[in-house]
């Protein structure tokens, strides 16, 4: 499958603001309402648009800490690396995680109400898993960017992958 004009327009749009009706979009791209809502439901099936969410300020709910976590494994004392990317996966605290290469094998981006509580989970949680050699946790200090949006460029042919 191959992108199209009106299928980045729609894909860029979305980007900008997930809640563009189908008929303001269809406006925009310049189709019918009925074939602009086909063209979403077909970029949803291929997986292109994997979701529609909210994204939320979380300073503005009351989590002031952000850290971003390297953990080194010793994959002597670990079962299977699957296994801990499962229980990464499922501590709340861990908004995003990343299998790395080099040095550290993850990077983990935390969230937490206060350094207190940031403490209870490393001493509490994150020190128990089975593996876990190094954690070496780093503050942001200010978010400089942090990018959501991945715009397409018009020029550019893009052919979707089967994987």
């Amino acid at each position: 499958m191959v992108l199209d004009e009106i299928d980045k327009k729609i894909l860029n749009t979305l980007q900008k603001n997930g809640k563009t009706t189908n008929s303001k979009l269809s406006k925009i791209v310049g189709i019918s309402a009925p074939a602009t809502l086909e063209r979403v439901k077909r970029l949803e099936s291929a997986g292109v648009i994997s979701h529609f969410t909210v994204v939320v300020d979380p300073v503005k709910l009351g989590y002031t800490i952000m850290a971003i976590i390297n953990i080194g494994l010793n994959l002597s004392q670990l079962n299977s690396v699957a296994d801990i990317k499962k229980k990464f996966a499922e501590l709340e605290e861990i908004v995003e995680c990343y299998q790395i290469s080099g040095e550290n094998d993850f990077i983990l981006k935390v969230v937490s109400r206060d350094i207190k509580t940031y403490a209870e989970f490393i001493n509490n949680t994150l020190t128990k898993i089975e593996g876990i050699q190094m954690i070496n946790s780093s503050f942001v200090i200010d978010i400089v960017k942090e990018k959501k949006v991945f715009l397409l460029d018009p020029e550019q042919e893009y052919r979707l992958s089967t994987a």
